[in-house]
């Protein structure tokens, strides 16, 4: 299915998860971050495919999912989805960090359809999703959820730990965190990994194989149990 938008630009629809390289390599540049972003791949590809509320028609629905990308710093696997399932054309890719494109280096929430927040100076995006399912839950609307997608390392960042403890006591119910695990924290996790983390503070928490979509799926479609949700997406370590 295609449709033109102004400018004669040809958006490709329902896009499968195997083209999903080819859109990748349309981004080039040193820029292009490739470890930070291949590590989010899968995860991104399964939200979008399997569990967001969220469509290009939706994307300014009240009603819609939310998902915020806080490791912006890697945005090529996230256009890379966004342009597959249609929220903006594929021949944009090819200008990625360009003067002239919509696609910067960090994603830019005013200029990228689809995108939620701009992003990219990391511990940012889980605060800014604690106030966001926060005042969601305040307006009335319970049902839309809000996904954030971390790094491990950016877990270091000291305003995630008090975006953590306060959601974890205001029992935010549609709140769920995705942390990418590629063993990249400076200080590690000791013995209790990220979960426990997470887990003292009163989160639901999990951990799933990161490459394993069916895994993905089932941890992140799940009901939060009252309170907000970690899942942590083990991948392969960082270089």
């Amino acid at each position: 299915m295609r449709f033109r938008p102004a400018g004669g630009s040809v958006v490709v629809m329902s896009r499968t998860y195997a083209e999903l390289a080819g859109l990748m390599t349309a981004m080039t540049g040193d820029e292009k971050h490739g470890p930070s972003a291949t590590s989010t791949l899968d995860v991104l590809w399964v939200l979008y495919d399997r569990v967001l509320r969220v469509s290009p028609s939706t994307a300014d629905d009240p009603g819609r999912d939310r998902f915020l990308l806080s490791k912006g710093h890697g945005p090529a696997a996230y256009y890379a989805v966004l342009a597959a399932k249609g929220f903006f054309p594929e021949d944009w890719l090819a200008g990625f960090g360009s003067a002239a494109s919509p696609l910067g280096y960090h994603p830019d929430r005013n200029l990228v359809p689809g995108v939620e927040i701009s992003s990219g100076s990391l511990g940012h995006g889980l605060p800014l999703g604690v106030g966001l399912a926060h005042g969601l839950l305040a307006r009335g609307l319970a049902e839309p959820r809000v996904f954030v997608l971390v790094g491990d390392a950016e877990l270091d960042e000291g305003s995630n730990g008090e975006a953590i403890v306060y959601a974890g006591a205001a029992r935010l119910p549609n709140l769920t965190v995705i942390a990418v695990d590629n063993q990249s924290s400076t200080w590690g996790w000791g013995s209790g990994g990220i979960e426990a983390h997470f887990g003292v503070a009163g989160w639901t928490v999990t951990r799933v194989d990161g490459r394993d979509h069916g895994a993905l799926a089932v941890a992140l479609s799940a009901a939060s149990g009252g309170g907000p949700s970690l899942v942590v997406a083990s991948v392969e370590r960082k270089g």
